[in-house]
């Protein structure tokens, strides 16, 4: 063989080899990312169902932190609540998740830093309820009534409020609740 056949030929199997590597680096790499993309996916998976049968077996009760009471807008008493306070990031994020029963008598409150924009969902809610916006001057600006439970649709206060009242699907129109309306709290 010839100088320049051999060169050539060596040239080629490099050629080869290093198409060898490429491909096997290549496999290599697809099955990690695949063994590993299941490994979290699992891990995931199984974190879900954790949390699932966590909630499942915790027992949500009612803790009476405070009352509230609704007045029209000639400040007349229309009903008193016994309400839950839902004052920081996660009590908030929480809400009424969850839960599944309310005595009629029973709310929670959600109180936030400063009055904004607000919007609510119905994520993990079991009970049907009226979603009750309210401005820094304690007035019903906005009342979202009969909530579907579970749905994540946003449900926006449209005007900006500082507080949100939950109580019972029904509430606001067996006691003629609207808009315009007022709210006094006191914590306990």
């Amino acid at each position: 063989m010839s100088k320049e056949k051999i060169q050539k030929s060596k040239k080629q199997t490099r050629k080869n080899l290093f198409m060898q590597i490429t491909v096997v680096v290549v496999i290599v790499a697809f099955a990690a990312y695949f063994i590993l993309s299941n490994v979290f996916v699992t891990r995931d998976t199984t974190n879900k169902e954790l949390d699932r049968a966590v909630q499942k077996s915790t027992v949500y009760e009612f803790q009476k932190e405070g009352e509230l009471t609704f007045n029209n807008t000639k400040n007349d008493f229309i009903s008193k609540l016994d309400i839950e306070i839902a004052d920081d990031e996660q009590s908030r994020e929480t809400g009424l998740m969850f839960r599944d029963k309310m005595d009629q008598n029973q709310g929670m409150l959600f109180v936030f830093p400063k009055e904004d924009m607000q919007a609510f969902w119905m994520k993990n809610t079991i009970l049907p309820l009226d979603i009750i916006f309210v401005n820094s001057k304690m007035e019903i600006v906005k009342i979202q009534k009969n909530a579907v439970p579970y749905s994540e649709k946003s449900l926006p206060s449209v005007k900006p409020a500082q507080y949100v009242v939950e109580v019972n699907a029904g509430y606001c129109d067996k006691l003629g609740i609207g808009e315009g309306d007022k709210i006094v709290w006191r914590r306990e």
